[in-house]
């Protein structure tokens, strides 16, 4: 049976390589099954095709896509990867510019819009955007044009772009120390009691689900990185709360994380088990409610409102807010009338 060092690996760089070793209490699983739950934005078929290939090794033996992974097996995979070059392609995609000046751009992104060029996600993407509208934006540490930090693909609203050298290193400093301000507007499941608190819980990849995040916290706690989130109440609708949530921290999912940390899942987030009834009525009638709502909304209710920073070169402090895309708006009001129904 062909190993992995049977290939030839002169042309290494033109791929995309993942690797993961089999959690202890793993079940019998087959290897493209599971490789479905490590794997963000690759289909099955292309796990298959790649099994097909010869690109998928098992304790660095080739195997079928039938092979049921063990405890402890290490499953390496390679793709076709394009290079750099090919990532970064300048496209003509039209951006929502709330605010530009000579040192930074601050852009409204629309829902199904990634921000950066990745494994399944090659063109169409908000850099794709920024470089056919703008010329030498300075690289971040991820060689990624602009980018000072940035919101998931379903999540809409405001993100910060540098247009310059000194802009990137002034933003990406004040991101990591806190200064600046994001307030998000979150719908989640359940009656959120407190008016208001406080999440803190170490954020790090889940162990097994690599596309999923999750809190570590006691002797575990080492697993992950250090996560705050303050949350305030502003409407209640009986089985789900809308809140306002502000980030001390900036993780990856890291209000989708919290929030279901303390059983409050984001409404629709497929990912973290939202996309399912979590509270509220057995009644054929509600059902058909929530259907609508996950119709009106295809997507985890989760919007960036509020974006603060001090100006890179005026120092100067700037807040900017966005309405509430329709999809969500329309969404919190057919609660509201919901809610009203019941009380009366």
């Amino acid at each position: 049976m062909p190993t992995i060092n049977d290939l030839n690996t002169e042309d290494d760089e033109l791929y995309e390589h993942y690797a993961f070793k089999v959690e202890k209490g793993q079940q019998s699983m087959r290897v493209d099954k599971y490789l479905m739950n490590f794997m963000e934005n690759v289909t099955r078929s292309k796990i298959q095709s790649a099994v097909k290939d010869g690109f998928v090794f098992v304790n660095e033996s080739q195997v079928k896509a039938s092979y049921k992974v063990k405890p402890n097996d290490y499953i390496t995979v390679k793709f076709e990867h394009p290079t750099h070059e090919q990532l970064l392609v300048a496209e003509n995609i039209p951006i929502d510019i709330v605010y530009e000046d000579d040192d930074v751009l601050v852009v409204n992104k629309p829902a199904g819009m990634v921000v950066h060029p990745g494994h399944g996600n090659y063109s169409g993407t908000l850099i794709n955007g920024l470089i056919y509208h703008f010329e030498n934006l300075p690289t971040n540490s991820s060689n990624r044009p602009g980018l000072v930090h940035r919101i998931d693909k379903d999540t809409t609203g405001l993100l910060v772009v540098a247009k310059t050298e000194n802009a990137m290193n002034h933003l990406s400093d004040q991101f990591a120390n806190k200064t600046s301000e994001r307030e998000y507007i979150a719908l989640v499941w359940g009656n959120v009691e407190d008016d208001q608190g406080t999440i803190e819980g170490n954020i790090g990849r889940h162990p097994k689900n690599r596309l999923q995040n999750t809190v570590f916290e006691g002797d575990e706690a080492y697993k992950g990185k250090p996560a705050v989130t303050h949350y305030k109440v502003i409407e209640r609708f009986g089985y789900v709360t809308l809140v306002s949530c502000k980030l001390e921290t900036g993780r990856t999912h890291q209000i989708r994380v919290h929030m279901k940390h303390i059983d409050h899942t984001l409404f629709n987030d497929e990912r973290y088990g939202g996309d399912r009834i979590l509270k509220g009525t057995t009644f054929t009638k509600y059902k058909q409610f929530i259907e609508n709502c996950f119709k009106i909304l295809p997507r985890q209710a989760l919007h960036a409102k509020t974006l603060g920073f001090e100006h890179p070169t005026t120092g100067k402090f700037m807040r900017f807010t966005s309405e509430i895309p329709d999809d969500l708006r329309l969404c919190v009001e057919k609660w509201r009338a919901y809610a009203k129904h019941q009380d009366n």
